[in-house]
């Protein structure tokens, strides 16, 4: 069944665009997350905002800083997948 195979390989190619494009913003979240709560139990400061508002700026200076990647990547990507038709 080639039809199937080649099914397959565009979902493995598309997870894998995802898991790429994600995994910087993920990471950058998850180390400001652990540094934020390392902060609050050595400070007992328990301010809710304190977690998001560093966060949603750290993660927006990150999309900015690589808008350009993920463009060029999500770009091969879409021309990589018009070539299949």
């Amino acid at each position: 069944m080639m039809i199937d195979e080649a099914a397959l390989q565009m979902i493995r190619d598309t997870l894998y665009v995802v898991l790429l494009i994600a995994t910087p913003l993920l990471l950058v979240g998850m180390v400001l997350g652990l540094v934020i709560s390392l902060i609050q139990s050595v400070t007992s400061i328990q301010d809710q905002t304190l977690t998001f508002v560093p966060k949603i700026i750290s993660l927006l200076v990150v999309v900015v800083l690589l808008l350009p990647w993920i463009l060029a990547t999500l770009g091969d990507f879409a021309r990589e997948m018009m070539k299949l038709f």
